[in-house]
């Protein structure tokens, strides 16, 4: 299993997930985030859900390429593709509080899971994001060019997605990308105290709280996310972004090694 869950308490739950080697979000850790999903809208009583790493180099990598066409297919219920569009749509309305603690990598469709939750902390040391797609001769499709830019502003997340380049959990904080940049020794338990408090609340508070804010928000209507992902995958047949992806895998794009680990740096060699 991709995704292990630690029951803390009736309204508090943990949720570490391990998609060996680097994290990716293929068509397995979609499956498997669905039932998880699905599990978390049925409990009437929960409030709090902390998603977190097993892999101390890698949150989510990105998406997985080789295979990205067979995500699961048909319509959601939100309206949108039952893939990650409609997860990440999820998330946004659920009644409880999502929390991501990243430790490590967070790049691409990794930043943009991230993105979904309602809240962000990072490993001040351990934790770098990205948005890579321009790398590959794409751009965002998962959420990113309708998310990013309510957290960081219109020109920070320009700025992020054209250079491609990794940020560090110190900078994403000043951005807005996340809340906070902690060390990565107190990361745990802050987030822990921090979901604890927010536990001890009433679940009625919390989702008012949550729906009025989506109400008075401006959040990502469908219909854009819909073409977003449309033109995302349309760009993967790019003869240029072919070309880079090609280029990409002979150095050792989805393997856990340097050009993952350094893939900000990798991806705009002049041979690439």
């Amino acid at each position: 299993m991709i995704f292990r869950t630690d029951k803390i308490s009736e309204g508090y739950w943990k949720v570490t997930f391990d998609n060996p080697p680097i994290n990716m979000f293929d068509t397995e850790f979609s499956r498997q985030l669905m039932v998880l999903l699905d599990e978390m809208e049925a409990s009437e009583n929960l409030k709090v859900v902390v998603f977190e790493s097993a892999n101390p180099d890698f949150f989510v990598a990105h998406v997985e390429l080789l295979h990205v066409n067979d995500f699961p297919k048909g319509t959601g219920r939100t309206g949108l593709s039952i893939a990650w569009p409609d997860m990440a749509k999820r998330l946004e309305q659920a009644s409880f509080v999502s929390i991501a603690s990243i430790r490590g990598r967070a790049r691409g469709l990794g930043s943009e899971f991230a993105q979904a939750f309602d809240i962000r902390f990072a490993s001040k040391e351990k934790a770098f994001l990205a948005q890579v797609e321009i790398g590959i001769g794409s751009f965002p499709g998962g959420g990113g060019l309708e998310r990013l830019h309510l957290l960081t502003g219109k020109a920070r997340a320009l700025e992020i997605i054209l250079s491609g380049q990794d940020y560090d959990a110190e900078t994403a904080a000043a951005y807005g990308w996340v809340n906070r940049a902690i060390p990565d020794a107190e990361l745990d338990s802050f987030v822990d105290r921090f979901a604890r408090r927010i536990s001890s609340f009433d679940q009625k508070a919390i989702a008012s709280i949550k729906s009025i804010m989506n109400e008075r928000a401006i959040i990502p209507r469908n219909e854009d996310i819909v073409d977003t992902q449309v033109k995302f995958f349309a760009s993967l047949e790019w003869p240029e972004a072919r070309q880079r992806i090609k280029k990409l895998f002979g150095k050792g794009l989805q393997q856990n090694g340097d050009l993952e680990l350094n893939l900000g740096e990798h991806i705009f060699q002049s041979d690439i």
